[in-house]
């Protein structure tokens, strides 16, 4: 849809300071509330990834473990994004903190009574997808109305800091916590639940956050159809979403197959796998903190299509190697290509959107990630049969070639902005 760009606003503001977005309180209770609840989420995706290999030593089994995650979340994240837009974004984030502690708990307990089975991670997937289905939208559109538009793309990118610094944290101390006998998965997921549950306590001073509403009052179902018309209207938005889903769902699930590159491709076992989380998130928390301290320095568009090419880059080259140092180094840059996209392209959809409609448009944007868990199961299965070097080759070229279509589309129809970068 063709439109005058110069009446857009403008992608954050000028001379952003890297920790600008910290000043403001209630930004820094949600930074809070989301650091201590992204190391709970990092550290189960270690002991989820670890039990699931353990159960099943299958690449399939480990996908399917994340599309129990993708298909509820892709059913759910409609639902989410329109109650984002509708109420209270507080309630949210605390009924869905304490249903992520509550799961955390059951399936630690069933590891200690040594009852786990693989159902198990399967329902504990499903169960919390449906909780990040809701979570996510709206933490994101809170963020929107407690920082405002000139501070948004810093303190989303801020958020990522947080995430990936507890993607350091978080994977090293439960590979760590896995390897000692007498604490092992159980104590990992206990300690999960008990930080899921803490981040609760961050969240109860922060604002409702309901966005006030006139007029008849619709079903979640109408508002995120409204939300979907809003976004396919505006062809820069539609071009934003399709590439999100395609590298997320296609790139990401390099994740799913961590466990299964360290102990079958490179034999390092739990400490590599660990350790290779670990490397992944030292390279997107560098890239983070690089893009959250530019100002107006760097095109946004430039740096989301450059982030996007050296992530599929970086995933062919892990295919690739041939030892764990040289996997270590390789990850590094996997994690900063990944967390710079996801960064840039959420930063562009939402400062882009009508704020009423942030919660929907981010909704779609997870949408991607409901694709990530569905995708994993497939390629999981594809690599049992060609082998998972070549699979993950071929998931690196999706990416590259993704990238370089969405950035000839936005170029053939003349509709990136020229915008500041924040």
């Amino acid at each position: 849809m063709a439109r005058n760009l110069s009446s857009r606003q403008p992608v954050g503001g000028q001379g952003t300071s890297t920790f600008e977005s910290l000043a403001v309180r209630e930004y820094r209770l949600l930074f809070i509330a989301g650091t201590i609840s992204f190391l709970s989420v990092q550290a189960q995706v270690v002991a989820r990834g670890w039990l699931a290999n353990e159960l099943t030593d299958s690449n399939a089994a480990l996908g399917g473990v994340y599309m129990a995650f993708g298909v509820p979340m892709l059913l759910a994240t409609p639902f989410g994004g329109a109650m984002a837009d509708r109420v209270s974004k507080r309630m949210i984030l605390i009924v869905t903190q304490l249903i992520l502690s509550a799961t955390a708990a059951w399936l630690g307990v069933a590891v200690l009574l040594d009852a786990a089975q693989y159902w198990m991670l399967l329902a504990v997937s499903a169960i919390q997808a449906v909780s990040f289905a809701f979570l996510g939208p709206a933490r994101i559109a809170m963020t929107g109305e407690v920082v405002g538009r000139r501070l948004l793309t810093n303190a989303i990118v801020l958020s990522q800091v947080s995430l990936n610094s507890s993607r350091v944290i978080g994977p090293s101390l439960a590979g760590i916590g896995i390897g000692i006998v007498w604490f092992g998965t159980a104590g990992v997921y206990l300690v999960a639940a008990v930080l899921s549950a803490a981040s609760v306590i961050a969240v109860l001073p922060l604002p409702h956050g309901r966005t006030p509403r006139t007029g008849e009052q619709r079903s979640a179902r109408s508002e995120f159809l409204d939300g979907l018309r809003y976004a396919r209207r505006d062809r820069e938005m539609a071009i934003l979403l399709w590439t999100s889903f395609v590298v997320v769902m296609v790139g990401f699930p390099y994740l799913a197959f961590l466990p299964r590159v360290s102990s079958n491709l490179l034999n390092v076992g739990a400490a590599g796998y660990g350790a290779l989380s670990a490397a992944s998130a030292v390279g997107a928390v560098i890239i983070s903190v690089w893009i959250a301290g530019r100002g107006s320095r760097r095109s946004p568009w430039n740096v989301q299509a450059v982030s996007g090419v050296v992530f599929g880059v970086a995933v062919i080259a892990l295919a690739a190697s041939p030892s764990i140092a040289v996997a270590l180094a390789t990850i590094a840059v996997v994690g900063a290509g990944a967390s710079g996209f996801q960064a840039m392209n959420n930063s562009l959809a939402l400062n882009i959107a009508a704020f009423e409609f942030h919660g929907r448009i981010q909704s779609l944007m997870m949408l991607s990630f409901s694709g990530f868990g569905m995708a994993a199961l497939p390629l999981g299965a594809l690599a049992d049969v060609i082998g998972l070097r070549q699979t993950l080759a071929a998931m690196g070229s999706i990416v590259i070639v993704a990238i370089t279509v969405s950035q000839l589309a936005l170029r053939k129809s003349d509709q990136r902005q020229s915008i500041p970068f924040a």
